[in-house]
């Protein structure tokens, strides 16, 4: 697909996109823009289809589940399926929607679903990109803010010696989910950019714990 048809398309993507409600402030609109510019890079890098992986970061998260909503594990699924109903609503090239399909349903951690191209390792690794480093961590206390939790869990804050729940403290999601992401990237660059921002989080935790325990 030539450029500027695939521009026309993204400012489609955009305003199809501002006039909807996200789940949450960690996956609004500026979520979006962050997973499209990240998923762009990644997909010229590694030669991959733009006329896949562009809709796919666009429409990623088109059907809003909050964080503490009981089908969270279904939200990729769910967009999937919403996605592959816009773009054959407007008529968006059909040769396109089985891949497109594919990578939505796999880009979420808590569905555990395998990808299985190119394409979805990208959407994939794009939107783990934005849970981690400086960013995951402004995220974090965003999403943990808004569901009433305290930064830290009063007894053994930094999960020494119990088993973190994120449902119990924000910093517990660090030990869940976060610092266990930077092992799961498929493509080359996306692994170098893990890497630095994990040591972020890192970084960030002993800070944290020095000032919180000290």
């Amino acid at each position: 697909m030539q450029s500027e048809r695939l521009q026309q398309w993204e400012d489609r993507f955009y305003q199809w996109l501002i006039a909807q409600d996200s789940a949450d402030a960690a996956h609004d609109t500026n979520h979006i823009n962050r997973v499209v510019k990240t998923a762009r890079k990644l997909a010229e890098a590694e030669r991959a289809e733009l006329a896949v992986v562009i809709p796919a970061a666009w429409l990623h998260d088109c059907v809003a589940v909050a964080k503490d909503d009981s089908r969270r594990f279904q939200a990729s699924t769910l967009a999937a399926k919403k996605a592959s109903q816009l773009l054959t609503e407007w008529a968006y090239p059909v040769k396109y929607l089985p891949a497109i399909t594919h990578a939505i349903e796999a880009h979420s951690y808590s569905a555990n679903i395998e990808c299985h191209t190119l394409e979805a390792k990208i959407i994939q690794d794009a939107d783990r990109m934005d849970a981690i480093g400086a960013i995951g961590i402004a995220r974090t206390v965003m999403v943990g803010t808004s569901l009433g939790n305290p930064l830290t869990y009063n007894e053994d804050p930094f999960c020494y010696h119990r088993k973190p729940d994120d449902g119990l403290a924000m910093v517990d999601h660090f030990y869940t989910k976060l610092l266990h992401l930077k092992e799961q990237f498929h493509t080359q660059a996306a692994r170098q950019e893990a890497n630095q921002r994990h040591q972020f989080m890192l970084d960030f935790l002993k800070q944290l714990e020095r000032e919180v325990i000290e």
